[in-house]
């Protein structure tokens, strides 16, 4: 275990859900993170940043002990094997969900098996501060002790556990396992509504409902290819971050996890960019899935009309515009501030989704499904704008201070004007697309003419500089370049981006933060797609080794020491596995 002030490394942790939240299990049994009720709600279990106050459920052996750990198969409910000089146990956390689905508040359960021997588990729920803006306390009900704060109500249910300790803010004690033995701790939780006190032993049927319930949905991943336990792991992980009473599906399950060990490159993540949308689509659309791509397309199709034609880079979990950012005052992982809430992206001019937005509706349009006639004349709309903007300066893919000509936007609304093509002449969309023909004509003269640098036989970040963006490798899939430029540029990324098998993700990126996983994987499918196969799997190979002991990424990885930064789990780095492998597999 590697906890450090009470901090434990980020590539230590697993992640379960419900399909509204995700809890962070530690390697040392800990749960450090779990937002209540939803995944963008206030945490009231929050020691991920900030160890001291920020609140956690602890469940693990008194003494030292050794941990190997796996989700059960097919699904997203963690196994803990913690083996001591007296014993053994299993931990088996789930966050429960229904019969017809996720429940309608929240079931966090964690179930105790003794393998052999005997062990003494220690375990306590402890409410933090929300990140510094609530006060948690003990109330007497007619039902027994329950945990209030900023609106939560927390109940702890335990099976075969008696003798429980009882503070003013938290609630634990211990117990011994025996061989055979089954324990429970389990929390449910609900946000200014009233409170279900379920029985034990039915939170203890729910985990084994919850495992059926992700192995009924896991068996609908129809890959079979090569790699076929990281492309699950990895569906399994975005399916972790979509967000059921919506359809939306968030960027990552937390906030403010540094990118730079230094400090000041933290965001949060809990939103759903149009971006991450568009990626995710791809790989759910290729995994044959048809409820979970319908909910996205159609969430973001009418948060965009409702909002404003002019697609936002990305929206709240409940179709909302975002709001401003805000710091927490808590001292971050490690100390590593600042904990933001929000993202100032939101006002930023990116044109690369342009392309991202188009090549959503079609894919969804050629996996045989139609287009209501608002949304055709919303997109044509969308189309025309992209005709005007496309020579605009913009803050590009990565979301930078100065407003250039990036490549990759260009890239972006060349992909959006051809996809535009391709669906009005299937009758999607109306309109008469000639101007969007020219326009398509002009961006590629555009980007060949002042993009490519023949003296050095890459495509520039933009004309004029002398850096290289990762991003440009997304051209391949687009189906922009797959020629020789675009193989002679992955060589010039992989010799100035490259660290191992991982990439940076634009020129001087290597002083200020780790390799962005996601840029890796994408040379993978830009290798495949240019034709150079065989180095295509060698790459991969590597890649998917940098995974955590359970297959989950992180944002990004330090090359030095393999160790994670940035949010977790990430969907960008594992949807890009996905996609990465189901290219190789053809």
């Amino acid at each position: 275990m590697s906890r450090r002030e009470g901090y434990c490394a980020i590539e230590d942790y697993a992640a379960i859900g419900d399909g509204r939240t995700v809890a962070l299990v530690a390697d040392d049994g800990r749960i450090d993170w779990l937002p209540i009720p939803n995944l963008d709600s206030p945490p009231p279990f929050a020691a991920l940043l900030d160890a001291v106050d920020g609140g956690r459920i602890e469940l693990s052996p008194v003494g030292d002990y050794e941990v190997s750990r796996s989700y059960v198969d097919g699904t997203n409910v963690l196994q803990s094997t913690y083996s001591t000089q007296t014993g053994s146990v299993r931990v088996t956390d789930s966050l429960n969900t229904g019969v017809a689905g996720r429940l309608p508040w929240a079931e966090l359960a964690r179930r105790i098996d003794g393998l052999d021997g005997a062990v003494t588990m220690a375990w306590r729920v402890v409410p933090g501060t929300c990140l510094g803006i609530a006060s948690p306390w003990a109330h007497n009900s007619i039902h027994g002790t329950v945990l209030r704060l900023d609106g939560l109500t927390l109940a702890v249910r335990t099976l075969g556990i008696d003798g429980a300790e009882l503070t003013a803010k938290d609630i634990g004690g211990t117990f011994a396992t025996a061989l055979g033995s089954r324990h429970l701790v389990a929390v449910v939780g609900t946000e200014d509504e009233p409170l279900p006190l379920p029985d034990p032993e039915s939170v203890d049927a729910g985990v084994d409902r919850t495992v059926a319930n992700w192995r009924c949905w896991s068996e609908i991943v129809t890959y079979d290819g090569p790699w076929r336990d990281d492309v699950t792991r990895s569906a399994l992980a975005l399916k972790l971050l979509l967000h059921s009473p919506s359809g939306a599906i968030a960027a990552a399950a937390t906030t403010s996890l540094p990118e730079n060990l230094e400090g000041g490159k933290n965001w949060d993540y809990r939103y759903a960019w149009v971006r991450d949308t568009a990626y995710t689509l791809r790989a759910m659309i290729r995994f044959g899935m048809r409820e979970e791509v319908h909910a996205a397309v159609a969430w973001l199709l009418k948060v965009i009309r409702f909002n404003d034609p002019l697609v936002n880079v990305f929206y709240t979990l409940d179709g909302e515009m975002p709001r401003g950012t805000e710091q927490s005052d808590v001292p971050g992982w490690r100390g590593i501030g600042p904990v933001v809430n929000g993202n100032r992206a939101s006002g930023q001019l990116q044109l690369g989704i342009f392309g991202d937005l188009f090549s959503i509706v079609r894919l969804y349009v050629d996996a045989g499904n139609l287009l209501d006639a608002k949304t055709g004349r919303l997109l044509a709309e969308i189309a025309d704008r992209a005709c005007d903007w496309w020579q605009r300066k913009d803050a590009g893919m990565w979301e930078l201070e100065d407003e250039e000509h990036y490549t990759a936007s260009k890239l972006g609304c060349w992909q959006a004007l051809d996809c535009a093509v391709h669906l009005n002449e299937l009758g999607e969309i109306p309109g008469t697309p000639d101007r969007w023909k020219a326009e398509r004509t002009l961006i590629r003269n555009w980007v060949d003419e002042h993009c490519w640098s023949p003296e050095r036989g890459t495509y520039l970040a933009y004309p004029g500089s002398d850096g290289l963006d990762a991003a440009v490798l997304l051209g391949a899939e687009m189906g922009f370049d797959t020629g020789e430029r675009m193989s002679s540029t992955i060589d010039a990324l992989r010799g100035e981006l490259g660290d191992g098998p991982l990439l940076y993700r634009y020129s001087g990126m290597q002083k200020e933060e780790g390799a962005f996983v996601a840029c890796g994987f994408w040379n993978v499918s830009a290798l495949a797609l240019v034709g150079r196969q065989d180095e295509a799997e060698h790459l991969m190979n590597q890649l998917v080794g940098l995974s955590n002991d359970v297959g989950l990424y992180s944002e990004m990885i330090d090359p030095s020491d393999g160790s994670f930064l940035g949010n977790f789990p990430q969907g960008l780095s594992h949807l890009a596995l996905v996609n990465a492998a189901a290219t190789l597999a053809g």
